[in-house]
């Protein structure tokens, strides 16, 4: 019964961690490419099943205990890219050719190996100028409004040195139970459940000069080929 709990559990931390550590990333980073609030819960739910259909398919498929994650430096390259010209649908449109180029890099090696080749301090330099500005948000924010963002950070901090595995779920759950205090009746039970607001993608230069490439390259140089090799080191080859 242990051994086949320990996967299991693992499992469930890994799932709740991955999440709670990095939605609302996801979720300013839809928003500042011009999705609506509806638009953004949306496409974080398309990302969830189309990440949990994956996994399954895989872990089946290969025998491997492969994950499926979104993109937290691409998430955070969406927030400080900003609105793009031709707003939402361009945005989306920029997102289909980012995974056609992902498409591509499976199936022509060549691609890979250019990406893998792209320097690991380049690569490095570019996620550490994509993630320092969200890196300083909570210490502006707890100047702000010290009342809402303290009880988060202490829950972080104390958590980290006892149960650091739980850090990041604990914070999560105070957050949203300060966000249920503050916001009192203004919160109803509807709005927490997400709605498919579907977009028709359309294409413009600019939108694949300004998200296509560089949600590509740091997808790939700062998650995906880094995720290959920490597969491999466990022993896994990731097909």
């Amino acid at each position: 019964m242990h051994e086949q709990g320990t996967p299991v559990s693992a499992g469930v931390v890994a799932a709740v961690v991955g999440f709670s550590s990095s939605f609302v990333v996801v979720l300013a980073g839809l928003t500042a490419v011009g999705a609506t609030p509806d638009q953004a819960a949306s496409g974080l739910l398309a990302l969830c099943v189309a990440q949990a259909l994956g996994m399954l398919w895989l872990a089946l498929r290969h025998r491997t205990p492969v994950s499926l994650a979104w993109s937290t430096p691409g998430a955070a390259l969406l927030v400080t890219t900003g609105a793009v010209q031709g707003g939402w649908p361009a945005a989306v449109g920029a997102f289909v050719a980012t995974g056609v180029l992902v498409v591509l890099t499976g199936l022509v090696p060549r691609f890979g190996d250019l990406v893998a080749a792209i320097p690991p301090s380049l690569a490095r330099a570019m996620l550490a100028g994509v993630l320092l500005p969200l890196c300083v948000e909570p210490v502006l924010a707890l100047a702000d409004s010290p009342a809402m963002v303290a009880p988060v950070v202490l829950t972080w901090l104390v958590l980290q040195r006892r149960a650091a595995r739980w850090a990041v779920p604990a914070a999560l759950v105070v957050a949203l139970v300060v966000v249920v205090v503050t916001a009192g009746d203004a919160v109803a039970a509807g709005d927490l459940l997400p709605t498919l607001a579907l977009t028709a993608p359309t294409w413009s230069w600019q939108a694949m000069v300004g998200v296509t490439l560089p949600l590509y390259v740091v997808t790939m140089a700062s998650q995906n080929v880094p995720g290959v090799a920490v597969m491999g080191s466990f022993g896994y080859r990731v097909p």
